[in-house]
């Protein structure tokens, strides 16, 4: 990046790894895997290279193998408690858990790793469900990230492309949670988290409670 402006927009945003997005995405089936071998003991890097060399994640090239296996292990870790280097409930869940269950665990792991992704699903889908509030439309996603450009310097150097892929990867995201039926849906679902992912945000991360719809 040579322009100097534009770093420092980036040095300062909280956003600054978000537009990452448009390539990481939710990588359910990705994330799983690397899961399953950070359980099985092997190092990160370990990971990385049996990724690449095996082609795990089955991609038609291997351009971003190593690029996603990182980004995966970043939510996996995300998941670690560091209190208790013994306690894996999330990640024994994600990697052995219905899918259901291991898809919110997985969702849980990309607010933590995305602020775009934290602030959308606290802010808009944990607002709408306080607020009792299930109407849904691509607009709503579409007026977050406009208000994100004018708060935020850094997002509103991206382009309109990035813009749209990354709108398509929230509505996604929604969809591949059931919180929408499809891509075109009016209205939000009303979820009901996981009792193993509750118990984890009720000890470390209340806030995020909301975003799974549990108010109390």
């Amino acid at each position: 990046m040579r322009n100097p402006e534009l770093l420092r927009y980036k040095e300062l945003s909280p956003y600054a790894n978000s537009g990452s997005l448009t390539r990481e995405q939710f990588l359910f089936h990705e994330t799983r895997i690397v899961g399953e071998l950070y359980l099985y003991g092997l190092t990160d890097e370990e990971i990385i290279s049996k990724v690449f060399v095996e082609n795990l994640f089955r991609y038609p090239t291997e351009k971003m193998l190593s690029n996603i296996a990182r980004a995966c292990l970043k939510r996996v870790h995300s998941l670690e408690n560091l209190d208790n280097p013994d306690d894996k409930r999330l990640i024994d869940a994600l990697v052995y858990g219905s899918s259901s269950v291991a898809k919110q665990i997985c969702l849980y792991a990309m607010m933590k790793q995305n602020r775009l992704i934290n602030d959308f699903m606290l802010k808009v889908i944990g607002n709408k469900f306080a607020g009792r509030d299930y109407s849904f439309s691509k607009l709503v996603v579409s007026s977050f990230l406009i208000d994100l450009q004018e708060q935020d310097q850094w997002v509103a150097s991206w382009s309109t492309s990035t813009i749209n892929k990354i709108r398509q990867v929230i509505v996604k995201t929604l969809v591949d949670n059931e919180y929408l039926d499809d891509n075109n849906s009016r209205q939000l679902n009303t979820i009901t988290i996981t009792p193993i992912l509750e118990d984890v945000l009720r000890e470390k991360h209340r806030s995020a409670l909301v975003a799974f719809n549990c108010l109390y």
